[in-house]
């Protein structure tokens, strides 16, 4: 005998009233409550994010060994070394950008620039707030500060515009976990310095 199709439909809407009237585990606002990282966990990511995302080729002083320049270990991060002499730009550089040996320093049109110690010490980003740093990584503006000069090249800011503030506070916690290294980077130079 057939059943009417009333009957089929009856059957799993009374389950769904059933179901409806038992009290729920999860939390009033209809989300699923995730666990904050732990301290941790966040310099894991911002370690490896700080790695992937080319931080060193610029940041970090280079030896030079026989394939060439390697990141200096008791220098990560630490930015262009202070007192160094850079060579004089040559005559027939006009067009070109150019580095420093060690990476840290640049030539172009708009002057020379010196990448920024992001270490954990006072003269690197040890007195930053998180706002800072997230200001200067994806507005380009110097220190994080609001109404300072934008970043200049080669620190390529406008990649990072879009990065999640999540993984801004993972690379954060990360800079200020590291060992701090005393070095005050020089100002930039303007081109008519040059």
């Amino acid at each position: 005998m057939k059943r009417p199709l009333p009957f089929l439909l009856a059957a799993p809407a009374f389950a769904l009233v059933v179901a409806c009237d038992q009290p729920s585990t999860a939390p009033a606002s209809g989300t699923v409550a995730v666990a904050e990282p732990t301290e941790a966990e966040l310099i894991k990511r911002g370690e490896y994010l700080v790695q992937v995302m080319g931080c060193h080729d610029c940041h970090s002083p280079k030896l030079m060994g026989p394939q060439g320049p390697y990141p200096d270990p008791d220098r990560l991060l630490s930015g262009h070394p202070a007192g160094t002499q850079l060579p004089p730009v040559p005559k027939d550089a006009a067009g070109w950008a150019l580095m420093s040996m060690d990476l840290t320093a640049a030539v172009g049109p708009w002057g020379t620039s010196f990448a920024a110690n992001l270490t954990s010490d006072e003269s690197g980003i040890g007195n930053w707030t998180e706002e800072q740093f997230k200001r200067a990584l994806k507005q380009g503006l110097y220190k994080g500060l609001e109404g300072s000069r934008p970043l200049l090249p080669p620190m390529p800011w406008q990649n990072f515009k879009d990065i999640k503030d999540e993984d801004v506070r993972a690379m954060f916690t990360y800079l200020q976990s590291t060992k701090p290294v005393a070095n005050v980077v020089p100002a930039p130079v303007p081109p008519a310095g040059m």
